[in-house]
């Protein structure tokens, strides 16, 4: 499966060997395992030590494929920033949590919560998520698995102390069950809102994820919901479509509207 080529010796003192007394490396792959292999490299390629890793790696596939591995390593790149949106750094303490995960010990940890409020925690790092230019640390703690944005970690300190890796922990299928907790965190309030037919994707535009259709009403209007995390916001989102939409409820935010509306044709007359 390796490519590897084996024989079998059979009797007494018999077993498996190698051909020739040939060696695993990496002309066990094939030309198109080092394509891919290079494509998901590549983006990565921006700092020293992925660079260095790269060229070993060339180095060490076989002659006819390392022109495609190197043409593959410079064919894609990826910009996590959004159209209009900066650049953002990536946080001060990922580079120690990703070592934290690699050597496989439990982190000291101090911590910010949403509402600023400093904590200190002694955690068991699982595993990192990038969410858009947004990092997340899912970890095992004495109250349960736990999932903290990387850019409130105020400071991580290594112990010496292993980490213990819940039986059949997948990060994938972990980070899925936690998105849903997350976004009800993210956006909490939901408004009901009646909207021309026209101009729903322009409401998905502005609301992504937070707009959910569900069903057509009569005079070419559609109902939908729309979470955000407060009647403000959604009022703010709203008031730029005009008499297009038309707030259900709650009151609070056509009440938000109403208010925003008259503050308007005050200020412009």
């Amino acid at each position: 499966m390796a490519g590897v080529p084996v024989y079998s010796q059979p009797g007494r003192g018999g077993g498996w060997s190698l051909v020739g007394g040939a060696r695993t490396d990496l002309s066990g792959l094939t030309a198109s395992e080092a394509r891919a292999l290079f494509l998901v490299a590549g983006p990565a390629a921006a700092t020293p030590e992925v660079k260095a890793a790269l060229r070993k790696l060339v180095r060490a596939l076989p002659e006819p494929f390392r022109a495609s591995a190197e043409a593959a390593s410079a064919a894609v790149v990826i910009d996590p920033t959004d159209w209009d949106r900066r650049r953002v750094p990536p946080p001060a303490h990922l580079e120690v949590l990703q070592r934290a995960i690699s050597e496989s010990v439990q982190i000291e940890m101090e911590y910010g919560d949403r509402a600023g409020a400093e904590s200190k925690r002694v955690v068991h790092p699982l595993g990192l998520v990038a969410k858009g230019s947004v990092w997340y640390l899912v970890g095992d703690t004495d109250a349960g698995m736990r999932t903290f944005r990387v850019g409130r970690v105020r400071s991580v300190r290594l112990t010496d102390r292993p980490l213990a890796r819940p039986d059949g922990f997948d990060l994938e299928e972990t980070w899925q069950s936690t998105l849903a907790t997350l976004d009800e965190m993210r956006a909490p309030f939901t408004a009901v809102v009646r909207a021309d037919a026209d101009i729903v994707p322009a409401l998905r535009s502005t609301f992504g994820t937070m707009l959910t259709v569900t069903e057509s009403i009569v005079d070419d209007r559609v109902e939908v919901e729309i979470r955000d995390r407060t009647a403000f916001m959604v009022a703010v989102r709203l008031a730029g479509f005009g008499n297009k939409v038309e707030v259900v409820g709650p009151e609070s935010v056509r009440t938000e509207l109403a208010r925003i509306g008259a503050e308007l044709r005050d200020f412009y007359g």
